[in-house]
């Protein structure tokens, strides 16, 4: 059985890695923690009263950036492993820091951040890496300066603000944000009054889930369709507003509770074992969050055997398994309002539309422009080095397949989505494929390539 073999020697390297076709993967596997959870988690419970402990908390460098922030703003920490335990003292117990809070690559960390320290009467700057100082800012301090934050250096990264009393208010999010709604939503539990966050596509609703598990004052009024009228169906069709408002929180429940495992990082997994012939794989005790499953929906609708199955919750995520095997791909149409929920998962699905039978269109995700690199323009570039027909869409891309798949030198711009899709392809390619900055798939899944490696043996 062939291996994926990492570099020409089999040796790992800081500039590149180097897939081959691999043989079938089988077998069960997990994968790290929940990046979006972890982060919410930590961040929580920086201002809990009292000590809160999490497993498998994501060993990922974004959460060891929010994780080495709150430890500059006074937070104790211990950590064993992907053992967490932090000790919270409440809102108002954070001490300003004496640098500025270094994000690394992690926009949640700088916009989750931001939102939090917008109660505290003190000022601290935010600063990135290169390509987060080039991610837009201005979604999450817009708002956030509605709400009486000062914004005291504006611009990209790094910026400074200055907190302190805030007032609440009704906020229509104009791009579908996570980050963005749990910014202004961490803000609204110090302001006065009540703030409501309005949002016309779901997003992940990771900080509503885990508010609630603490007993924040916090509702969900989701929209309620009468079918019996003209009015309900067309509302129905065409989505309905979903309202969350939060008011001022005297204190929040510490809490403790095993992260289910990334179904983000397990998604290459799942695409590798749908490409490569004659492959099953069991994801075991992956996250299920129903906005966080579109991914599988697609797939399943492009042809991919994939099931899955909740079989419990923590902290109110359903928590269950998934189980992979090589099929056949079909092209598909994707848009609307499915977007936000697939937004990471969407240059791994351009990937296998390369593999799919006829043309699929990804439309309405300019968002994709945005993120650690300019992922539309990077997914096309290295699709036609790979020999795919591709156009380039100003909002996502049209892709012809099946292609005859030939290896290729892959840039990756430093961005670990790209690495890891890439990755998956070039175990199906002719030849050998080469990826460039490798290491940046630490962002968000340690241990990708060995766990790769592993399923292959």
């Amino acid at each position: 059985m062939k291996k994926v073999v990492l570099t020409k020697k089999g040796e790992v390297s800081s500039e590149f890695k180097v897939i081959r076709p691999s043989g079938a993967l089988k077998g069960d596997v997990s994968v790290p923690g929940d990046k979006s959870i972890s982060h919410r988690a930590a961040i929580l419970a920086s201002v809990a009263s009292g000590p809160s402990e999490f497993s498998n908390f994501s060993p990922s460098l974004d959460c060891l950036s929010t994780l080495t922030c709150l430890e500059a703003l006074g937070v104790e920490i211990q950590k064993d492993g992907n053992r967490v335990s932090i000790s919270g003292k409440g809102f108002g117990s954070f001490r300003a820091p004496t640098e500025p809070l270094f994000c690394g690559n992690s926009g949640t960390t700088m916009r989750l951040l931001s939102g939090l320290l917008a109660g505290s009467n003190f000022e601290v700057t935010f600063d990135g890496d290169a390509s987060l100082r080039s991610r837009p800012m201005d979604r999450v301090l817009v708002p956030l300066s509605q709400m009486g934050l000062k914004i005291v250096k504006d611009g990209p990264p790094p910026f400074t603000i200055r907190g302190g009393g805030l007032s609440g208010i009704e906020y229509f999010l104009p791009v579908a944000s996570a980050q963005v709604k749990s910014a202004i939503l961490l803000a609204g539990l110090q302001a006065e009054g009540k703030t409501i966050v309005i949002e016309k596509n779901p997003t992940r609703d990771h900080t509503e889930r885990m508010l609630s598990a603490m007993k924040a004052p916090i509702e969900v009024a989701l929209p309620i369709y009468d079918r019996s009228t003209l009015e309900g169906r067309l509302a129905k069709e065409q989505g309905a507003d979903k309202r969350i408002s939060v008011t001022k929180a005297g204190s929040l429940s510490p809490f403790n509770f095993e992260i289910g495992g990334d179904l983000s990082s397990g998604a290459f997994l799942i695409a590798a074992a749908v490409l490569v012939p004659k492959s099953k794989i069991t994801v075991r005790q992956v996250g299920l969050n129903p906005t966080r499953t579109a991914f599988l929906n697609i797939l399943k609708r492009m042809g991919g055997e994939v099931s899955w199955k909740i079989e419990g919750e923590r902290c109110g995520e359903p928590v269950g398994s998934v189980t992979a095997r090589s099929s056949k791909l079909k092209g598909v149409k994707i848009a609307g309002g499915v977007i936000p929920n697939l937004i990471d998962e969407l240059p791994l699905l351009a990937c296998l539309a390369a593999c799919a039978e006829g043309t699929t269109v990804i439309r309405d995700a300019n968002e994709l422009r945005r993120k650690e690199s300019d992922r539309i323009s990077a997914v096309s570039a290295n699709l036609r080095k790979m020999g795919v027909k591709v156009g380039e869409l100003e909002d996502g891309w049209a892709i012809e397949g099946p292609a005859e798949l030939a290896g290729a030198e892959i840039e990756t711009f430093g961005d670990h989505r790209i690495a890891m899709a890439f990755s998956v392809l070039g175990l199906v390619a002719e030849g050998e494929t080469l990826i460039r900055q490798p290491d940046c798939v630490e962002v968000s899944f340690p241990g990708f390539y060995e766990t790769l490696e592993r399923l292959g043996q």
